[in-house]
């Protein structure tokens, strides 16, 4: 059911079409947008909401000459579609297949990478800022959805784009739903003037009668223009943009391709920073994303029946015993960055609502904000993926780590995230965190310790405090039913050995065990240690191990750089170890790509495949022959 979609190599092509033509393209685009969502998951609601918005911008917008920024990308994959990507969307989100995000090695069409909210007003203005300075004559328009505006970087950009003055324009594309409810002053506002029809008739029919009278000339005319900008506003209160500078279109039907293409015709002729307030559905067309739009239908659908028992996921286990702490511990508060849902802190939100913030994409807030609340006593759980902490280095040192208070970060999705890609994978906390003094850095092994860390946590006190634990199910390990405090800086040994030892932290504590066994069974012995903690270290259990075994190998599911094995090496580098040979599995200096998180582990070389891999090109002292049955050590 592609016929006209599969037509077009190119956006340009749209504007050949009529509008009963575009009106029956916007069906078939949401036909090839759940297909392949159907069957190994995506962004599925908030995408089938912009379908009329990206045919109307294509249709009056020539890109790539004219600039279209995206925000996000969670609304993008219908731009994806007219331009020039429909033949390869099917493998969206798969490994070597298209990028869930805007990508601009993957097209030209694709002005600026968006993973991360609230970017797309900035990148849009510095486009505009150097077509000025280089004398050029395109058009330049950002696309925001009403979640990302509630972002402090829109904010800064509109108030700066609104002085500029500066052809410029912002679509907000207003579903109001974000992954998370969104929150705040700014989307009440947004609320409000949805649902003022006196608003919109006012507004009408003050701009048509002023717009009836006779031709003025010289000094009348100057009048005329201060009476209807008076009669306006005692009628009609004027918008935040058009306060910021901009002047303010809408709102419009987001799903009128008619309209839609007369406001961004209008908005072309403006000359000035306009701003676009377009209404839209976060599901349009699929009624059960129309109903729920929260981030499950948005990301895992559909739902696959399953009699099999499951294992918690790390983010249930980090919830429930934060949960179950909160009952008897009243000064326990959660905070949150728009993302109530995929910290799974839902049920912390409904047992203790006066104890829970979220405070909207905001992560730099969020954490000074903890910061603040951890200066009168209470003990702020800011709940936090890690690549979106990122957003709020300065604020984690500055405000949290330099006053050394007692801050408790939750770092849900580190390591290795999977079909988001490069800009969602968790894998550079270990190395961010690691160099600020005073706070207190640990992953756990599995989910029984998870819960013994956000216990730990929680008891602290003494400082910031921050635990990273992955995406996905647990191992289905006996969980403790009394939860215990662990010894700050203390790691275990698992394994004991004589050849080797393998320092493990976190997530890969399990795929050392595995590459221990495999070792064993070529006649190696090779002691496996969980860390536990990255800051401070277990100075004296890899010491020990150190001159116990003279090789170490340290596996983490972080960057190399600065990462965990880094810490390992300055420790016997500062001990004068000289002696010791020391190698790291990890990510090497590049960005991880999109695939199923098993693949991507594969491709990385993180699981016992991989790390045995690596071992015998380090170590061919160790490599073994077999004779019969009997293991020989090689010469």
């Amino acid at each position: 059911m592609a016929g006209l979609l599969s037509s077009i190599t190119e956006p340009g092509e749209v504007r050949k079409l009529s509008l009963e033509q575009l009106k029956e393209l916007a069906v078939e685009m949401r036909q090839a947008i759940a297909e392949p969502v159907f069957k190994t998951g995506g962004h599925f609601a908030s995408n089938l909401g912009t379908v009329e918005l990206t045919i109307a911008l294509h249709y009056v917008f020539n890109s790539p000459v004219d600039k279209l920024v995206w925000d996000v990308g969670h609304q993008a994959y219908p731009h994806k579609l007219l331009t020039g990507r429909y033949d390869r969307f099917n493998t969206i989100r798969q490994y070597d297949g298209l990028c869930g995000f805007l990508e601009r090695s993957e097209s030209v069409h694709d002005v600026f990478g968006a993973g991360h909210a609230s970017t797309s007003i900035s990148a849009g203005l510095g486009i505009a800022a150097a077509r000025d300075i280089k004398g050029e004559d395109f058009n330049v328009v950002s696309i925001i959805g009403d979640g990302a505006l509630t972002g402090g970087m829109a904010l800064e950009a509109l108030n700066n784009a609104g002085n500029l003055k500066t052809p410029f324009i912002v679509v907000l594309n207003d579903n109001e739903m974000s992954i998370s409810k969104n929150v705040g002053g700014i989307s009440k506002y947004l609320d409000r003037v949805r649902a003022d029809k006196r608003y919109l008739r006012a507004k009408d029919e003050v701009e048509n009668a002023m717009g009836k009278l006779p031709l003025l000339g010289g000094e009348m005319l100057s009048l005329a223009k201060r009476v209807k900008k008076s009669v306006k506003g005692m009628v009609v209160p004027s918008t935040i943009w058009e306060e910021l500078g901009f002047v303010g279109l809408g709102p419009v039907d987001g799903h009128d391709i008619a309209q839609l293409i007369e406001t961004f015709e209008l908005a072309k002729k403006t000359r000035l920073p306009v701003f676009i307030h377009a209404i839209t559905v976060k599901g349009k067309g699929y009624a059960e994303a129309e109903v729920d739009v929260q981030s499950r239908i948005d990301y895992h659908f559909p739902k696959l029946p399953s009699t099999a028992k499951k294992p918690p996921t790390y983010s249930k286990v980090f919830s429930s015993t934060l949960c179950r702490l909160a009952e008897t511990d009243k000064k326990i508060v959660a905070v949150s960055a728009a993302m109530r849902e995929g910290t799974d802190l839902v049920k912390f939100a409904q047992q203790f609502p006066d104890r829970f913030f979220d405070v909207g994409i905001a992560e730099q807030h969020a954490v000074t904000f903890a910061a603040g609340m951890a200066t009168e006593g209470l003990k702020p759980v800011a709940a936090i993926y890690s690549t979106f902490l990122q957003r709020a280095y300065d604020q984690i040192l500055h405000d949290v780590c330099l006053q050394n208070l007692p801050v408790i970060f939750a770092m849900d999705r580190a390591g290795i995230v999977g079909e988001d890609g490069k800009t969602h994978q968790g894998l550079f906390d270990i190395s961010y965190l690691r160099p600020i003094p005073n706070i207190v850095v640990m992953a756990p092994k599995d989910e029984n310790e998870l819960q013994h860390m956000v216990y730990t946590a929680v008891q602290y006190g003494q400082g910031p405090i921050a635990f990273r634990f992955p995406r996905g199910d647990g191992y289905g390990v006996e969980m403790d039913s009394e939860l215990k405090i662990l010894p700050i800086g203390k790691g275990e040994t698992l394994r004991e050995g004589s050849d080797m030892c393998l320092v493990a932290y976190g997530s890969e504590v399990y795929p050392a065990l595995q590459t221990a066994e495999r070792l064993a069974e070529r006649g190696i012995e090779a002691a496996v240690i969980n860390a536990r903690f990255v800051k401070p270290l277990d100075e004296e259990l890899l010491l020990e191990a150190a001159r116990k075994y003279h090789r170490i190998v340290t596996v983490e599911e972080n960057v190399l750089a600065g990462g965990f094995g880094s810490a390992v090496m300055e420790l016997y580098e500062q001990k004068g170890l000289n002696e010791v040979e020391v190698h790291r599995v990890g990510i090497g200096d590049h960005f991880v790509t999109h695939g199923l998180p098993s693949v991507i582990r594969q491709k990385e070389g993180m699981l016992s495949d991989g790390i045995l891999a690596q071992i015998e090109g380090w170590f061919p002292e160790l490599t073994l022959t077999r004779t019969g049955t009997k293991a020989v050590r090689a010469s």
